[in-house]
């Protein structure tokens, strides 16, 4: 309808044009007015057509300019009509000449109210369209968690893998049969996830299955259940609750026949015996639905496996030069050295990789030692065994650290096997352990990846040269992780100084006891528990402990009662691996913990933050991690400031919080406050203007914070203030000027934020302001104010980062 109105209009206008022009000098006695209309019609007619066009864009009914149309029409008949007044019809010419006059003022009428109001309108409305886009920007600012069962990408470098990668597009692609399932087996570090991997990132099956690709780790021995949440979250569902697993199996059904319009692949990746029974569970009779699963066992029930043999001898020698770097750099060392050791690694990708790695950059005569040593018959793999002659290769790696080192490397046994392990959780460890700040603790992790026994994962990219720990994760591999266990494997476990028990599936040692009291010397505590951990707690005397770590997977979990007895304790970090949060139940222990240092909580409910109000005095750091937190902050009627009076540093990051706890800006011993990725938080309390000692303050991804409160500006040791992804922030203070430390401010993705306050042309101490286009234009305008500022604009980063 818009678009033929759109023609009428023009046509309408186009005639009376023409009229007025053939007429004007034919009706002699109106030619006045006449041209008067014309110049008005000429001056309207540019107008008219653009609103009618909007009206088209907006798909807005054309009523508006259906008055207009009316009125043309009629002034083209009057036009005509006066062109044919006799000169003598002098009553006749006063009536034309006053219907001509009403045309004009009727014409400019419009254009004066009714078609303002249009634009009125047609303005309102794109506001309310802008509103809604907003508001659908604020729904999906990027919550940094990558999909929970998403494939990995591969190693950037593979050998071998082509004909392996050919062989299973033709059994998985070209088979048709419902519901097949193809077994890829192998030994240890063959290359059986990489090659999972691999196949998942293939443009032919990556078009073939589109986003049906999922991939799902057993390393840990997750439940079914545990597993169908995932898949259910990761296809946009909430978690659903199930009875019993067949009550999961049949949820999962129903969720992959939904998505089943493509084809559907599930890789179960890492099986191991104990869990191979849950393989035989995600069988279905669905049309192109295909399972891929890797073990380093035989699965019976099948058919043939896929088997990964050895690298020959050209692929292994180029996968060891590579990670060796002989390929990068020129090198001294003779072609026949570096063919012994590739061939002492048996064709073995994980000994390639780790020996390699190993031998990167050394000196010739280590090279030579290693090409002796391995000639003299010492086999790095050996198939007829366990893996030990992979660990007596390995175990070099451990000899070259130094004493320092070499505990941190051990540190990372704490770790459950094939989980990604917080940056944050580890300097903690280094730093209370070594009695050394948290910059020379991440430098350990750094010297850690540089020795190629651990991988570094960053999660999202830090600027200005600012340090955050919270997006990187320390990854190692299972045959490492055995190698650190190893080195104290033939002590006895009273005289271990790190002592790791597994409780997972209700494995209780042999020297649990609950009776008498079982003494231990180890400093650092590893437990790990399970749903199917319910005995008691052992009656253990860990009075030398200093670090704890508890791995759960559960939705409940006591804190065990010998905590009360650990008098030296300075680092708690408690983890919950499962998809629910962990309720945590006997927290008033921590009162027991007067030496306690630093805390740190992940994807844990905590029901209050201290029931007796106890001070923690020696408490200087305490970490949140995606935990629920928001009750505890709100119902708790004990003060921060109270029971953490000496706290510098709290991480709270994504978590449920609406407000900070009560009394946390009486906290004035507090440097550090990072507030990230809470979703909830409106407001600051009006109060963070006394917390005079802080210096850092982190607000990233706070997407419903609207205001600075004015008090901030009274922080005057603050030197980083970090506000970007806030997409609701609209101003910032008009005192902003007076931060007088202000270093450096992170203002990207602040999309809200239409003006500076003039202030900030007083912060001399400014140096770096981070920001993306838009916000750039607000500074670039005044930079040559600023002595010595630096605008970093770098593109806003809208990926999910790998958090899981």
């Amino acid at each position: 309808m818009a678009m033929i109105l759109d023609a009428v209009v023009g046509r309408v206008l186009d005639e009376l044009l023409s009229t007025v022009i053939a007429m004007k000098d034919r009706a002699v006695k109106f030619r006045a007015t006449l041209e008067n209309l014309h110049s008005i019609l000429k001056k309207v007619e540019p107008m008219a057509r653009e609103i009618d066009g909007l009206n088209k864009r907006l798909d807005k009914p054309a009523t508006e300019t259906q008055t207009l149309i009316d009125e043309m029409e009629k002034g083209k008949e009057l036009v005509i009509e006066c062109s044919k007044v006799d000169w003598w019809n002098c009553c006749y010419k006063a009536s034309s000449q006053e219907k001509l006059q009403d045309l004009i003022d009727s014409i400019t009428l419009y254009f004066q109210l009714d078609m303002q109001g249009n634009i009125n309108v047609i303005v309102l409305e794109n506001q309310m369209l802008l509103h809604q886009i907003h508001e659908k920007l604020v729904e999906n600012v990027p919550r940094r968690i990558a999909g929970l069962c998403s494939p990995p990408e591969p190693p950037a470098f593979t050998v071998g893998l082509d004909v392996h990668l050919r062989a299973l597009k033709f059994k998985l692609l070209k088979n048709h049969h419902v519901g097949s399932v193809l077994t890829v087996t192998g030994t240890g570090g063959s290359g059986k996830s990489t090659l999972a991997k691999k196949f998942c990132s293939d443009e032919e099956v990556k078009g073939e299955f589109k986003d049906n690709i999922f991939f799902i780790s057993l390393a840990e021995v997750p439940k079914l259940s545990t597993i169908v949440e995932r898949l259910f979250e990761h296809n946009g569902y909430e978690k659903p609750q199930f009875q019993s697993d067949e009550g999961a199996v049949d949820r999962l059904e129903n969720l992959l026949k939904q998505i089943g319009k493509n084809p559907i692949l599930l890789v179960l990746d890492g099986v191991l015996p104990e869990s191979a029974s849950l393989v035989e569970k995600f069988v279905f009779q669905i049309p192109n639905y295909k399972i891929l699963v890797t073990s380093r066992f035989t699965i019976k029930g099948f058919g043939q496996p896929y088997v990964l043999k050895s690298l020959n001898e050209a692929d292994a020698l180029n996968l060891f030069r590579h990670y060796a770097s002989l390929d990068q750099t020129s090198s001294t060392i003779p072609d026949t050295i570096v063919k012994k050791i590739a061939k002492g690694c048996s064709g073995s990708p994980l000994a390639l990789i780790v020996t390699g790695k190993s031998l990167s950059l050394e000196e010739p005569v280590v090279w030579h030692n290693r090409a002796r040593t391995l000639s003299r018959g010492q086999s790095v793999l050996s198939y007829s065994s366990s893996s030990d002659g992979l660990l007596t290769c390995l175990q070099k790696c451990f000899d070259d650290l130094d004493a320092k080192l070499a505990e941190s490397f051990m540190d990372l046994s704490l770790f459950p096997e094939a989980q990604k392990i917080p940056a944050a959780a580890l300097v903690d460890i280094y730093a209370e352990q070594r009695d050394e700040d948290d910059d020379i603790a991440m430098e350990n992790i750094h010297k850690l990846v540089k020795r190629n026994v651990a991988d570094l994962v960053v999660t999202r990219n830090t600027t200005s040269g600012t340090v955050d720990y919270n997006y990187h994760y320390v990854t190692q591999h299972g045959l490492l992780r055995d190698l650190a266990i190893h080195q104290t494997r033939n002590l006895p476990t009273e005289k271990k100084h790190r002592l790791i028990i597994d409780l997972r599936g209700n494995n209780i040692p042999k020297w649990w006891t609950t009776q008498n009291e079982y003494h231990i010397a180890a400093h650092s505590l590893s437990i790990s528990t399970d749903e199917e951990f319910t005995s008691e707690w052992c009656n253990l005397q860990p009075n030398e402990v200093k670090v704890l770590v508890m791995n759960l997977r559960e939705k409940k979990r006591s804190l065990p009662p010998f905590m009360k007895k650990m008098n030296k304790l300075k680092v708690l970090t408690i983890t919950n691996y499962d998809v629910n949060r962990a309720e945590l139940e006997n927290l008033e222990l921590l009162d027991y913990l007067s030496d306690l240092k630093r805390i740190r909580l992940e994807k844990v409910s905590i029901p209050f933050l201290s029931k007796t109000g106890v001070p923690l005095k020696n408490l200087h750091k305490f970490s949140f991690f995606m935990c629920n937190v928001n009750e505890a902050f709100k119902n708790s009627t004990i003060k921060v400031s109270d029971v953490l009076p000496n706290l510098k540093e709290m991480n709270i990051d994504y978590c449920d919080m609406e407000e900070l706890p009560a009394g946390l800006s009486d906290t004035v011993s507090l440097k550090k406050l990072s507030i990230t990725n809470c979703h909830k938080l409106s407001k600051l309390p009006t109060g963070i203007g006394k917390l005079v000692n802080l210096e850092s303050l982190r607000l990233t991804s706070c997407t419903k914070l609207e205001e600075l409160p004015d008090s901030i500006t009274s922080l005057h040791k603050l030197n980083f203030l970090d506000i970007s992804d806030c997409v609701s922030l609209r101003t910032l203070p008009e005192n902003m000027g007076e931060l007088g430390s202000l270093e450096s401010l992170n203002c990207r993705g602040c999309n809200r934020l239409s003006e500076l306050p003039y202030s900030v042309t007083d912060l001399e101490s400014l140096r770096v302001v981070v920001c993306d286009e838009e916000t750039a234009a607000l500074w670039e305008p005044i930079i040559s104010m600023f002595s010595d500022l630096k605008l970093e604009v770098v593109l806003t980063d809208f990926k999910l980062d790998a958090l899981l």
